[in-house]
């Protein structure tokens, strides 16, 4: 499968994204690139994730596993029209966001990163 964009936890091809260690033990989730309602890019703090290896505190969000997010400083929540929206760091946000967005038809991104909710 031709990959897009592809790090060490998360791999876009042009029809699905996956997100390898969303899921207990070691689970991969597929959303198919159809189902991306939006893609949102937040900064990420001390209470926004930047302290959470994997899972959440907030029931409307899910952070995949990334033991190296306490390094990295932005984050993409996707809405991919469920309760619960994925909360995912690449390695290159800009180009996972880029990705994504084509991948899903959704245009350029027209706001600005913000605060990210409690996780």
């Amino acid at each position: 499968m031709d990959s897009r964009y592809r790090d060490r936890w998360i791999d876009c091809s042009p029809d699905r994204i996956r997100i390898r260690g969303y899921y207990f033990p070691w689970g991969t989730k597929r959303i198919p690139c159809s189902s991306v309602r939006s893609v949102r890019r937040v900064d990420i703090g001390a209470f926004t994730g930047k302290g959470r290896i994997w899972g959440t505190a907030n029931p409307r969000y899910w952070a995949s596993l990334d033991p190296q997010r306490r390094n990295k400083r932005v984050g993409l929540i996707l809405d991919v029209g469920r309760f619960v929206r994925p909360f995912i760091t690449p390695d290159d946000p800009d180009e996972a966001e880029a990705v994504i967005r084509e991948c899903a038809n959704l245009g350029p991104a027209t706001e600005s990163s913000g605060s990210g909710p409690f996780i």
